[in-house]
This record gives structure tokens, C-alpha cells and sequence, in this order.
């Protein structure tokens, strides 16, 4: 708790001092600048207000049942009327897509929280920017929020809380200057989703430097080539903020010896950044173990927050849920940016055993627009867990 205060005392330290320099405009909000006063518009988006209006939330009528999704807890709100929490949430049906958040700008998301149920692999969430065609945000719903295993576990960091009983909260602050379009597919071919949502966001002015917010999930199962591939073909300007993993070994004893290696603009055969393993990247150490046992970590900038036993039945491998933010760190690139780490474990007689795991990973970064679009995702199949 000591370490944890005396993070967030030298943060706020530095950007007090940076925000006495460069004018203050509401777009982002942190222990250093909040008593400062702009002119952003603050806004939210709910079942209870789909479009974000001021003066417009909380106005579904329990007898207007005219359009999907309106009224859905009518029943419930049917003494009371309107006022009374008559449309908290959304039903998706199978093959479905519908757009939860469009927002004209300039202005920037600041908080999204939501609770899905079903199988959060087969809920894909798409972010597109100023009327792009390619979404710059795509990943399964679970996996964006750090819970790639479909299994709830506590995380608590700055950019992802998810909290109990299945609440997702992100706060990546995410500029867009023109438009802002949010849509959640369901992708299961037997089970309709209940979603509740809200989305925060401002209406103010972007600077010019602003990056966009683009986050990618991929998948290889099992990992052929023992070199993982976090992201690639990222071409551009921008910064890289993170990365959640989750990692399911398929063989026994410690996995993690890998290094990650960034290769940024230009490099092939060696990068420019090469890390010492993969517990070192995610800021622990030794096998992350205390006393002959895995031990689960929450911190503001990187975790080991989930482990998986096997319960000597149906759970019969280990997996693993890590984090790492970038937001004190970024890792900056001028034109393109690959990161891959190695699936590496041991043998006998003290060498390295290329593993096969199942690894999946959302990678987060900023960059100037247009980005290369991304790689189709696969279909259900192997986007399930098994």
C-alpha cells in the first residue's frame, strides 16, 4: 500500500507541473489538474439515454413498448411509471449487432463500464473514429476488459477495473474529433445477451497531437512457432500503452522464460527493446512464485490478477490472465511497430523447452489515422475457450 501511494504522490507531483505549463481543456482528468475549471461538456449514454441529450435521460414510458429495446423492465417499474428505472438494459439477440454509442465531436470517451452475460468471447466490441470503415478498437468484450478466460477475477489497475459480480470498467481516454461510433455484436448462434452499459465521455476541443485509441485481439492456439506474435503491421505514428494476455500452458513446470522483443520502425532481424523474461515484462519475478506457489498481483501499471488451477476434473490446465501498462512508460514509434514474445519453458538438463500454448492478447495503443486494418477475426470456433 506504502509503494502504492508513493506512485500516485510522484504522478500527481509531475503532472501538477506539467499542467501549470500547456492550457487546461477538460479533456483529461487526473489528481493533478481536477480543481482545474474548463468549458467540456460532460455526457453519458445508457439504455436510459441512447443518445447522450442533455435533459434526455430517464424518460422511457412503461406503456411504450414502439420500438426494440425500450421499457424492457416495465414490469417492474409498472407502479411507479415513468422515472422509475423503466429501461436499465439491452437484449442482443443471436447474429445481432447494434450500435450503443454515436456521438458527434470534437470530444474524448472517459470511462465505459458494462456487464455482459453469456460467453464474453462471443460479444465483440468495435470502436470506429471520425466515420472510419475499419473499426480502430475489435476485440471479444471479456478480453478487452482482462477476462479472457470467460471466469471472473478482481483487477484493479488504473486503465482496467473489473469488479464484482462481473463489472467492466475501462478508462482509456479516447479522442475522436469528428464522430464516435460504439457497437456490440453477438456472435453465438443459440444465446441472446443482456447488456447493461454506460459511457462517459466529454465534448471539447482535441489538440492536434492527439493520438487515436486502437485495440487488437489475437489468438494462436496452439502457438506453432513458440514466438508469439502480440501485434504487427502497425504502421504510422504513435505510442504503445499495453497489453493483456491470456495464457493457457499445456505442459507441466514453469512457462514463463520467454523474452518479448519490440521491433519498431525499420527493424528485422533484432529490435530495438528486449526483455529479460516474461514475468520480468510483467513487473515480477521468479516464477511469480512465493513458497512453492503461483501468487496473483494487482498493481496500477501491471498484474498477474488471474490463475486458473486444475480442480483434477473438467479445469484440466493452467491459465493465466497478465497486464502491462504503459502509461509512465510508453513505447513510442515514428513509423511501424511489431512486438512478439517467446512461449519458452524448461527441459531436462537445464535447457529451454519451446512450448505449444494457447495464447490470446489484446494490445492497446495510440496513433495518428488512417491505421492498416486488422486481421479478420476467426470465426466461433476458435474464438471458444476449451
Amino acid at each position: 500500500m506504502k509503494s502504492f501511494l508513493l506512485t500516485i504522490a510522484m504522478l500527481t507531483v509531475s503532472l501538477t507541473a506539467f499542467t501549470q505549463q500547456y492550457p487546461y481543456d477538460g479533456l483529461d482528468n487526473t489528481m493533478g489538474n481536477l480543481y482545474r475549471i474548463s468549458n467540456a461538456r460532460t455526457r453519458s449514454i445508457s439504455p436510459e439515454n441512447f443518445t447522450g441529450e442533455k435533459g434526455k435521460g430517464g424518460m422511457a414510458d412503461t406503456k411504450d413498448h414502439s420500438l426494440k429495446n425500450t421499457a424492457n423492465a416495465s414490469h417492474a417499474a409498472r407502479d411507479l411509471g415513468q422515472g422509475w428505472k423503466v429501461n436499465p438494459y439491452i437484449r442482443i439477440e443471436p447474429g445481432e449487432t447494434i450500435t450503443i454509442a454515436e456521438i458527434d465531436g470534437p470530444g474524448a470517451i472517459q470511462h465505459v463500464w458494462m456487464t455482459p452475460t453469456g460467453n464474453w468471447r462471443f460479444t465483440i466490441m468495435r470502436i470506429y473514429w471520425d466515420g472510419e470503415k475499419e473499426p480502430s478498437v475489435e476485440c471479444p468484450v471479456g478480453d478487452f476488459f482482462g477476462m479472457g478466460w470467460g471466469v471472473y477475477a478482481p483487477l484493479s489497475s488504473l486503465a482496467v477495473c473489473v469488479n464484482p459480480g462481473s463489472a467492466f470498467n475501462c478508462y482509456w481516454t479516447m479522442p475522436f474529433r469528428k464522430k464516435c461510433k460504439i457497437t456490440m455484436e453477438n456472435i453465438n448462434d443459440q444465446e441472446a445477451m443482456t447488456l447493461y452499459y454506460q459511457i462517459d465521455y466529454t465534448l471539447t476541443e482535441v489538440p492536434e497531437d492527439a493520438g487515436y485509441f486502437h485495440a487488437q485481439w489475437r489468438r494462436t492456439n496452439p502457438n506453432h512457432t513458440s514466438d508469439y506474435t502480440i501485434i504487427d503491421n502497425v504502421k504510422g505514428k504513435g505510442h504503445y500503452v499495453g497489453v493483456y494476455m491470456a495464457w493457457g500452458v499445456n505442459n507441466n513446470g514453469w512457462w514463463g522464460e520467454g523474452e518479448i522483443k519490440f521491433f519498431m520502425d525499420g527493424d528485422t532481424k533484432f529490435p530495438t527493446i528486449c526483455g529479460t523474461g516474461t514475468e520480468d515484462y510483467f513487473c515480477g519475478s521468479y516464477n511469480f512464485d512465493r513458497e512453492g506457489r503461483y501468487t496473483e498481483f494487482c498493481t496500477p501499471y501491471a498484474g498477474l490478477h488471474q490463475v486458473i488451477r486444475p480442480d483434477g476434473t473438467y479445469r484440466s490446465q493452467q491459465r493465466f490472465g497478465l497486464y502491462r501498462w504503459h502509461i509512465a512508460d510508453p513505447v513510442r514509434f515514428d513509423k511501424d511497430l511489431r512486438i512478439t514474445i517467446q512461449d519458452l519453458g524448461w527441459r531436462t538438463g537445464g535447457r529451454y523447452l519451446p512450448q505449444k500454448s494457447d495464447i490470446s492478447s489484446v494490445t492497446y495503443w495510440y496513433q495518428t489515422e488512417p491505421h492498416n486494418k486488422f486481421p479478420p477475426l476467426p470465426s466461433w470456433e476458435k474464438l471458444e475457450v476449451n
